[in-house]
């Protein structure tokens, strides 16, 4: 039970079935349109609905406020060009500001879903607390057909392990093999980091990352309570530099203003992720939500590179109503 507001936390297939009868009763899909959003097959959208029904939770979940969660995912699509395939809104749980609930069970929903879909050999992975909530969400299930990979560095400036490392839990829910970066997210120097680069066994996971067909990511802030400047992987003095430049929002080490263009600072250059370059058109689905990421969050979906987003419906609205003007929507993912 949920301690402060006595609500039973769903499975994630319960959580699958209601979003189906979501759909189904509030959003007035059909069964085969429902199959596609949610990438399952037809007789599965059928049961899920079913269950949903048989379980009673349809007059529950299916009210106005969920409906709204539906239409925001449209929106958010459709204004940064998104495909609506691998958009989520999660509910309001009345968490506050960083809503890790909602959003990690939403996050393992999604994992869960493209899991047991078997459509990526590997999938490369980011750090930070949302990401983390999103895997001890997720349910222990057999996956020996994918292999997870570190997407950045997993060691703090003074080597500790990275608090929000994920690779590590994935291993133990999934039993899959999953390969981490042994180096800090920021090399100290450019030199330091082609030294670093230069390691077979660094540039062999590299390499992986590079040919991973989903990659799943954090967003940060700059500032506040960023999730590197908590873990010492950003420095006072190199935030204060991102703020002089206009960095607002980062992704695998990568600073963002607030147009989306991204910044140069001498941090760039030595972060252990992959190069910006490489970035573009690959499939990204971030991972993010709370009041504090908004400015971030949208920062980063104007960059263009973002092919998905998963986050909750407080962070959804002010997304929608903050931005002017729509993108053009990208075709629906197959």
């Amino acid at each position: 039970m949920d301690a402060a507001h006595g609500t039973p936390i769903p499975d994630q297939e319960a959580s699958l079935s209601a979003r189906a009868a979501w759909l189904y009763f509030s959003g007035g899909l059909t069964q085969g349109e429902i199959a596609k959003r949610l990438g399952v097959a037809s007789t599965k959208a059928h049961r899920l609905i079913a269950r949903a029904t048989r379980q009673g939770w349809v007059h529950v979940f299916v009210d106005a406020a969920v409906s709204e969660c539906i239409a925001l995912e449209e929106a958010l699509a459709a204004r940064y060009g998104l495909h609506l395939h691998h958009c989520r809104v999660a509910p309001d749980l009345e968490e506050g500001p960083l809503p890790l609930r909602a959003l990690g069970l939403a996050g393992a929903s999604y994992l869960r879903n493209a899991l047991e879909r078997r459509t990526h050999a590997c999938i490369g992975v980011g750090h930070g607390r949302t990401l983390s909530a999103a895997v001890r969400a997720l349910p222990s299930m057999q996956c020996l057909d994918v292999s997870f990979v570190s997407l950045i560095g997993g060691l703090t400036r003074k080597f500790a392990a990275n608090p929000y490392d994920v690779i590590h839990g994935l291993a133990e829910k999934t039993g899959a093999e999953a390969y981490l970066l042994p180096v800090p997210l920021f090399a100290k120097s450019a030199a330091d980091k082609e030294v670093l680069m230069a390691q077979a066994g660094v540039r062999e996971v590299f390499a992986m990352s590079r040919a991973a067909s989903l990659l799943l990511v954090g967003i940060g802030e700059v500032g506040g309570h960023a999730h590197l400047g908590e873990t010492g992987m950003v420095t006072e003095d190199e935030i204060a530099d991102l703020h002089a430049c206009g960095a607002v929002g980062e992704m695998l080490g990568h600073y963002f203003d607030a147009a989306g263009r991204q910044v140069a600072t001498g941090l760039a250059g030595r972060a252990m992720s992959p190069a910006i370059e490489t970035l573009r058109n690959r499939m990204i689905v971030a991972v993010a939500g709370g009041v504090e990421k908004v400015e971030a969050l949208r920062a980063v979906l104007r960059s263009g590179l973002l092919e998905g987003l998963i986050t909750d419906e407080a962070t959804g609205r002010s997304l929608v109503a903050g931005e002017p003007g729509t993108a053009a929507p990208k075709p629906p993912a197959p």
